[in-house]
């Protein structure tokens, strides 16, 4: 119980871990909200009502990490210089859809930034358009993390099979069981990112695939998903380090 609860405070500590915890909250409360308010028996009001607070809410938590986003652009700006065009000598698929992937993050915050201001009145401009487009930005990262997450999955088949013709040694055993971990993580991503980026079909335009047909407690049930898979894969992070 205590080494829960340190674990806990340490992860709410960092900014990082803390925006992890507040949008597994606010999915988690979509889903209970959208279940609660979606069918209430006859003479049950109180699940109902119970089931729009839990909504609002979520609603009040997914604005406040809008805001704490408004800081997150010098950050994400150092990383994708530091990346550059990607360590040379690696492969060329994955660098490439790395900066692209990096490019779509870049552009992701200044447009969601207009569109928080236009709705805060803030700036003269239409928020839909703006909205629009960081949504259409975010989608596509996800499209581009979940190919590069594919990618790195074939190169890691590639260095197991080596490790297997290698022979039995300890320090081959110690490696393939590195990369099998490796290739569970990537595998996680791909489903985190698969179950986000529904959740960001559903908020395009309507007549887009299956944009604004989600109800609620579906789209918190997809953020939730996503929003645990980020948690296991820090604290086995943590864990590594």
């Amino acid at each position: 119980m205590q080494e829960s609860l340190e674990s806990l405070v340490t992860t709410l500590e960092s900014y990082r871990g803390r925006d992890k915890v507040i949008r597994t909250i606010c999915y988690g409360s979509q889903l209970v909200g959208g279940v609660l308010s979606q069918k209430t028996p006859p003479g049950r009001p109180s699940s109902s009502d119970l089931g729009n607070r839990l909504l609002l809410f979520s609603a009040q938590l997914s604005h406040c990490r809008t805001v704490l986003r408004l800081f997150d652009d010098l950050s994400m700006l150092a990383y994708s210089r530091s990346y550059g065009l990607g360590p040379e000598g690696s492969d060329g698929g994955l660098r490439w859809i790395s900066v692209l992937n990096n490019v779509a993050d870049q552009l992701f915050y200044p447009c969601e930034h207009v569109a928080w201001a236009a709705d805060a009145k803030l700036i003269p401009a239409r928020s839909e358009r703006w909205w629009l487009l960081s949504t259409a930005l975010w989608g596509a990262s996800l499209v581009l993390g979940t190919l590069r997450s594919i990618r790195l999955i074939v190169l890691l088949k590639r260095r197991l099979r080596k490790c297997a013709r290698a022979g039995e040694g300890s320090s081959e055993t110690s490696s393939r069981s590195q990369l099998r971990r490796q290739m569970r993580g990537e595998m996680l991503t791909i489903l985190s990112s698969m179950a986000d980026l529904s959740n960001a079909i559903h908020w395009m335009p309507p007549g887009f695939l299956w944009a604004g047909k989600f109800p609620d407690w579906l789209v918190g049930l997809m953020g939730t998903i996503a929003s645990l898979i980020g948690l296991i894969q820090m604290n086995a992070s943590s864990s590594d380090q």
